[in-house]
């Protein structure tokens, strides 16, 4: 159980009342012949009562402290009806409510909770008018797709049995499904990060955002148009970079939630590769960019078919690699990160961190996603040579080569 904070819980509670307060005052919805619940003083003294009942329950008099909230609540929905003869807002009585909530979880000595909890609340107040114009911007199909991650996410998640299920280690439905939702969920951020800001930002920008999800992909769509545009070979050569900077992030990120011991041993082989495109995206913005055209706005946000598909590989490299460890050791795992190097990072990333065979190799996994990446950025190397322009295989090519070089060398010192 959770010790009391007593007095400093009760003050913590009028603090954050307080906070909400000075907000509604500010505002001028505490003033006026449309004057809402209350302002500073009111919120202020609302906090208060609510810490002091959460105080009281501490010290088993719940009996006062229910009559000292239901007081709260009543005089906050009082209020309400009130003010809705005239205007039918409840955004005042809500935070009033908000603080009679965090009150009390202050009073019982939850501190940060309660503080958490007031400083999202006037954050929201504060916000009004840019999370109105957000809102304003959000289109049917942007619409449609939160709506269907909010499907995915809550209802279709709790519903999958946990696993495994099945010969060679089993299937987990439930950890699947999390992937489809992460890489799902990261595509419908890269599209809202493109729409928040907007035309202008060029394919550099576009590069970054589809970096979360396969520099492949990018390198490969980019080098082929730059044959069609060949005016814009720069950007979309540093489009290209962008992605495959975005890449080594992407895989230590990843490895830190699924194996905090190999991720510690990855980091040294991308740091270096990481820097290299850093600091070229750096210089090239520095030296100014072309005036480019942003790229269309994909029409499937959510991009659900091919999250299913990665997750279905995902549970095929999960079996070749477990069965690959078991009959060649050590030396199979490296072999397969090559491999799987052509194929996909991400799945060579979560394979090598979660295959239970690794739990007392870490140093193996960590080397075998390090000769994957190598693999990968010699694949995009390749292909910035043969489909794009001269001045994009020059750019690309050289930028790719010098990552490449770094994770060898970075391999070759940590052996």
């Amino acid at each position: 159980m959770t010790d009391p904070a007593g007095p400093l819980g009760i003050i913590v509670a009028a603090l954050g009342g307080a906070a909400i307060g000075v907000e509604r005052q500010r505002s001028g919805h505490a003033s006026g012949p449309l004057a809402r619940f209350g302002g500073v003083r009111t919120f202020t003294l609302i906090g208060g009562i609510a810490g002091l009942a959460g105080w009281l329950t501490t010290l088993n008099l719940a009996g006062l402290a229910i009559v000292l909230t239901a007081g709260a609540v009543a005089l906050v929905v009082s209020g309400y009806v009130a003010a809705s003869r005239r205007e039918i807002d409840a955004t005042t009585e809500a935070a009033a409510l908000v603080v009679i909530g965090a009150g009390l979880a202050a009073g019982v000595g939850w501190l940060a909770l309660a503080s958490g909890i007031i400083a999202v609340s006037t954050l929201l107040l504060v916000e009004k008018s840019r999370l109105h114009a957000l809102v304003g911007r959000v289109d049917d199909e942007e619409l449609r797709a939160a709506a269907r991650f909010g499907v995915m996410a809550i209802v279709i998640l709790p519903l999958l049995p946990e696993g495994p299920i099945g010969p060679f280690g089993g299937i987990r439905p439930r950890e699947l499904w999390l992937l489809v939702l992460f890489f799902t969920g990261l595509s419908f951020a890269g599209y809202l990060a493109r729409r928040i800001f907007g035309a202008g930002r060029g394919y550099p920008l576009a590069g970054l955002l589809g970096g979360m999800i396969s520099s492949t992909n990018v390198t490969f769509t980019f080098a082929r148009l730059s044959r069609q545009e060949q005016t814009l070979a720069q950007p979309l050569a540093m489009g290209a970079i962008a992605a495959c900077t975005m890449l080594f992030p992407r895989v230590a990120v990843a490895a830190c939630v699924l194996n905090l011991a190999v991720a510690r041993l990855l980091l040294p082989y991308v740091a270096a590769p990481f820097v290299i495109g850093a600091v070229a995206l750096a210089l090239w913005w520095r030296k100014g960019a072309e005036s480019v055209r942003q790229p269309e706005r994909p029409t499937n946000p959510l991009q659900i078919g091919p999250a299913l598909e990665m997750a279905a590989l995902f549970q095929f490299v999960l079996f070749a690699v477990g069965a690959t460890g078991r009959v060649f050791g050590d030396s199979g795992l490296l072999v397969s990160g090559a491999v799987l190097g052509l194929t996909d990072v991400d799945a060579l990333t979560i394979s090598m961190t979660t295959t239970p065979i690794l739990g007392n190799a870490p140093a193996v996994a960590a080397k075998a996603i390090a000769i994957g990446i190598l693999v990968n950025c010699l694949l995009k190397t390749v292909l910035a040579v043969v489909l794009g322009t001269p001045r994009f295989q020059r750019v690309t090519g050289a930028l790719l080569a010098a990552m490449a070089a770094a994770i060898g060398v970075s391999i070759g010192v940590m052996r």
